[in-house]
């Protein structure tokens, strides 16, 4: 069985001297902490979702983002016993204070530093991304 497949991108900004994480609270299910992501329609790229979900689930357009292509995790699991991978790139918010649009998707927001981003996605995998995109975007910071 192939995986369902989704794609979506891990926001930061940089304000106040830290780099937060933007993560949405669904209003469907249990109700868990993600970045913006979402299922792969027929005839798109991995790429093609990413932004479209962002922008749907979020507001961002690909303008308002500064996106490292280089940057893709994918992530392996199994929802409802059937295998899923999801695809991340990381992205920075050039203007940390553009607002966040919220779909019905979604309930919630929050831009948190790395260990609460960390503790609310409660997800040992999502835990890893997070910390490597950090340090991915520590690095982007002192250049």
């Amino acid at each position: 069985m192939s995986p369902t497949r989704a794609a979506g991108l891990v926001i930061y900004r940089y304000s106040n001297e830290l780099i937060q994480f933007l993560l949405l609270q669904t209003s469907y299910g249990i109700h868990h902490w993600t970045p913006p992501k979402g299922h792969v329609d027929p005839g798109e790229s991995d790429w093609e979702t990413a932004l479209r979900e962002t922008q749907e689930e979020a507001g961002y357009r690909k303008d308002d983002l500064e996106i490292d292509q280089t940057t893709k995790k994918v992530l392996s699991y199994e929802v409802n016993g059937k295998p899923k991978e999801v695809i991340y790139w990381l992205a920075k918010l050039i203007d940390p204070e553009a607002p966040v649009k919220l779909s019905d998707e979604h309930q919630d927001f929050k831009w948190l530093p790395l260990p609460q981003a960390q503790d609310l996605s409660g997800y040992d995998d999502m835990k890893q991304l997070l910390s490597e995109f950090y340090g991915l975007a520590s690095r982007k910071l002192k250049q």
